[in-house]
């Protein structure tokens, strides 16, 4: 316990000196500017499985930067590769059943041609009185069956086609469903978990990655009625974060909730209103975000200084000084 003592002593002395000087800066703020207490946060994305199956490899680690489009786990893909070559089988089944459907157009448009020939002799021989009325009626009978193959000939062409179109659609959609069999990820952002390892089988949407989209990183800070209600959407801020308070990020409002927290929803004296406090976002812009993605973190503690005015000055101590990019 007495050992003790110094360490809870100092601790005490360098909180009571943070907030102090928060405090002071607050107090020294030009009129028109505000500022609150947050941290840092990200949207977060969860890589989850289209199709259940087993985990062939999870392929990145935890604070791993991966680009968009990166495969970050590939799920065994053995039945849909089955699958996929019964159906490209088909393909070829079916484009041979189009060239034997268009033989038969060829025979019967041949056999079309033939009995068109002879209806024409013998109705030239009909004419001259050297054959018989029947025979004449049996070639223009011959003589419509094939036309009629010949139309039913290219009904089958037609359908050998739509059954290729069908058949091709089928490898098209089997081969879609093995691309989601490569987990990528959706855009560019650092591993924040591995929800789940290599071996194990995961069902229909279970997660296997979760990442953190640095190209959306916010600090949520809540200020009184008076601050946010003259807030308007796209108020220039600033970021000071307490692991490096010699750099100032510039921010900006992004979100005003429309309803107050921590009281009660509805007041009816002006004393009460004055408590009602707003959650405000205030978001980093995505090109120094992407600039100095290689530092940027999550949940670091910091003051958002809030423009309310816009003819309100910046202090000299709040210009914006950004780290050199890595």
């Amino acid at each position: 316990m007495r050992k003790s003592l110094p360490v809870l002593l100092v601790l005490g002395a360098v909180a009571a000196a943070v907030w102090y000087w928060h405090a002071r800066e607050h107090d020294d703020l030009p009129a028109g500017l505000v500022s609150a207490n947050g941290r840092t946060e990200a949207e977060r994305i969860d890589i989850a499985a289209k199709f259940p199956g087993r985990l062939d490899a999870v392929l990145v680690r935890e604070g791993e930067m991966v680009e968009a489009g990166d495969v970050v786990a590939v799920l065994d893909a053995a039945e849909v590769d089955a699958r996929l070559r019964e159906a490209e089988a088909i393909v070829r089944q079916t484009e041979e059943g189009l060239n034997e459907a268009n033989a038969v157009l060829a025979q019967r448009e041949s056999e079309r041609i033939f009995a068109e020939r002879e209806l024409h002799r013998a109705e030239q021989l009909a004419e001259r009185g050297h054959t018989a009325a029947e025979t004449v009626d049996l070639r223009r009978a011959e003589h419509a069956t094939a036309v009629a193959a010949v139309a039913s000939a290219r009904a089958g062409i037609a359908r050998a086609k739509a059954s290729i179109e069908a058949a091709r659609a089928t490898v098209e959609r089997i081969a879609a469903d093995r691309d989601e069999h490569f987990l990528r990820a959706p855009r560019a952002g650092r591993v924040q978990y591995r929800l789940a390892e290599t071996g194990e089988i995961v069902a229909a949407g279970g997660r296997v990655i979760s990442l953190l989209d640095l190209t959306d990183v916010y600090m949520t800070v809540y200020l009184p009625t008076d601050a946010a209600g003259r807030l308007p959407y796209g108020a220039e801020a600033r970021l000071v974060f307490d692991a490096a308070p010699e750099y100032v990020v510039p921010a900006a409002v992004t979100f005003v909730a429309s309803q107050a927290q921590f009281t009660p929803r509805y007041v009816e004296t002006a004393s009460e209103r004055e408590k009602l406090m707003f959650r405000v976002k205030v978001t980093i812009p995505p090109e120094v975000l992407e600039r100095h993605r290689a530092i940027v973190k999550t949940g670091v503690p910091g003051v958002a200084y809030i423009r309310v005015d816009p003819d309100a000055a910046w202090p000299e101590d709040l210009a914006v000084r950004l780290p050199d990019a890595p």
